[in-house]
């Protein structure tokens, strides 16, 4: 029997030049059991393949299921506006999100999922356990989920490191948990990251121990578009864990300063700065002042981007003059 809700679940996809999964993701959605309706919404970043196409063939063949956002230009950002504009086309109660590349495994991951909201109303979302596949390399796949904690709370999710172990694909939330996103969110090139850490100030975070989706990793994905080594990176991950700081009113301000100086010690290594001496040192201060590390890497920070090498020479050449003299005499 169906219940009684006219929608339980909207599943949210973005897609960008997917053609070579997106049947996959989609036949992993459509065949999962529910005792509710849920719909499909696909939002397409303008993409050059034929993702289109087979988007298009999907919803011809189930016409009340799958509903398509096709923009007339890609919307950028790494695909969190055009995830944005599914959330807000979304009629659900719930939100299952999921990228063009990745696929669940179990045809029971809506309905678990969707189950765990129903009985813990204090709950803003929940995940599951997720496989990541390397598409293009010749690696093992991983689990994500390595503490398995069945309540995953705020100081789960910040730390001295970047965190991440809620894949997009096995994540289900309450729409009316962020009823508005904050204007700091778009200026992040990581949607994950801001939205679970909004999803935890709205409420506790469940935890499925099942392995029920596919996290895929390949060289034309927005993962692969993270370069520690770029300077538009780096500093939007500084600006992103400052918004986040800032939006917690500073409760765990010691720990993110530590891993927003950890982008600044990433930044002395960018590739538009290995020509620059007083950008690279300028850049070393800031991360001396933040991050506070101990006495030896501060040692090695002064010594390799601060202090000149001609006049480390000649520092040491001074440091050593009353020994020479000495050996003279």
């Amino acid at each position: 029997m169906k219940s009684s809700i006219k929608m339980k679940v909207s599943v949210c996809i973005v897609t960008y030049n997917h053609a070579k999964f997106v049947r996959q993701t989609l036949d992993s959605v459509l065949s999962q059991q529910t005792n509710f309706d849920f719909e499909v919404i696909v939002g397409d970043d303008l993409s050059k393949d034929n993702t289109r196409e087979i988007l298009a063939e999907y919803q011809t063949r189930y016409p009340d299921k799958i509903r398509l956002l096709l923009h007339p230009t890609n919307m950028g950002n790494n695909g969190m506006h055009n995830a944005l504009s599914t959330f807000e086309a979304a009629r659900g109660e719930y939100i299952a999100q999921m990228d063009g590349d990745d696929y669940w495994i179990s045809p029971h991951k809506l309905q678990k999922q969707a189950d765990m909201l129903d009985q813990h109303p204090d709950y803003s979302c929940c995940f599951t356990n997720a496989r990541v596949v390397f598409e293009d390399e010749k690696y093992d796949s991983v689990l994500l989920v390595e503490d398995k904690k069945p309540v995953v709370t705020m100081d789960d999710l910040i730390g001295e490191d970047e965190i991440f172990f809620m894949a997009t694909s096995s994540i289900m939330f309450r729409k009316n948990a962020i009823p508005a996103y904050p204007a700091w969110y778009y200026q992040s090139q990581s949607g994950d990251i801001p939205r679970n850490v909004l999803l935890a100030k709205a409420g506790l975070i469940g935890y499925i121990d099942e392995v029920m989706s596919v996290y895929r990793k390949n060289l034309g994905g927005a993962s692969y578009a993270d370069n520690e080594k770029d300077r538009k990176f780096l500093n939007n991950r500084i600006l992103m864990y400052s918004n986040i700081n800032r939006e917690l009113d500073y409760k765990y301000d010691k720990v993110l300063r530590k891993n927003i100086a950890r982008y600044y010690k990433l930044m002395l290594d960018a590739n538009q700065y290995s020509e620059s001496y007083f950008r690279r040192a300028g850049i070393a201060l800031k991360y001396l002042y933040m991050g506070k590390p101990k006495s030896s890497i501060a040692k090695d920070i002064i010594q390799n981007y601060i202090v000149p090498a001609p006049l480390m020479k000649v520092y040491s050449a001074i440091r050593l003059m009353p020994y020479r003299l000495m050996d003279r005499l």
